[in-house]
């Protein structure tokens, strides 16, 4: 569960003021809105990884509007999948847990499971240059998915995609909630892929977000 609760945060001459919005437990929520009216902004707070003036954030019922960005559970993929360029793909899909000391044997199974559930066996042991967008989504997928959140954030996962990649991984995206029992806010712009995915719809305008 997602609820955002009289959200006010200002950056410069941007401001949210007073947002309100509830995603229920294991919904595929999709935020739509026009370019610039504050969809990343509004997902980076719910991260932990934008201050807020005022209001609160809870997720799953908990509080978390003053618990650091690494303490709340949720996985995010931002909009360019922010890999690093000096790791490989099972690297980056063992991060989250080698950053938190669980044992080895746990990490390589937990890659193992995803690299399965993402189909990037083959790309294990490379580098992340030179992938693929779609590969690299997946990759920052699995990287957010590793260490079991209950909440994923995704910022247009599928904005930078073609046709031929998309497909695959709105399959696999719309199984997230099933299949990893999370609760999913996807940003998007494109109403049709919102449309194929959400079981929450809601729009972002004039700095409040409603209900489609």
């Amino acid at each position: 569960m997602i609820a955002v609760e009289n959200l006010t945060l200002a950056q410069g001459t941007f401001c949210l003021h007073d947002l309100s919005f509830r995603v229920p437990t294991k919904s595929y929520a999709v935020l739509m809105g026009r370019t610039g009216c504050g969809k990343t902004t509004a997902l980076e707070a719910i991260a932990g990884l934008r201050p807020i003036q005022a209001g609160r954030i809870r997720l799953n019922e908990i509080d978390v509007t003053d618990v650091p960005a690494w303490k709340r559970g949720v996985g995010y993929v931002p909009q360019d999948a922010a890999l690093f360029r000096s790791m490989t793909v099972e690297q980056h899909l063992g991060f989250a847990l080698t950053l938190r000391k669980h044992p080895q044997s746990e990490i390589q199974k937990r890659v193992e499971q995803l690299a399965g559930w993402l189909q990037i066996q083959p790309l294990l042991h490379r580098s992340v240059e030179g992938l693929s967008g779609g590969e690299a989504q997946r990759v920052a997928l699995g990287r957010a998915l590793s260490f079991r959140p209950s909440v994923m954030l995704l910022d247009e996962p599928l904005s930078s995609l073609d046709d031929a990649t998309r497909e695959p991984l709105i399959d696999i995206l719309s199984r997230l909630p099933d299949e990893h029992g999370v609760t999913v806010l996807h940003v998007t712009h494109n109403r049709s892929e919102a449309e194929r995915l959400a079981t929450v719809m809601l729009r972002m305008e004039n700095g409040a977000i409603t209900a489609v």
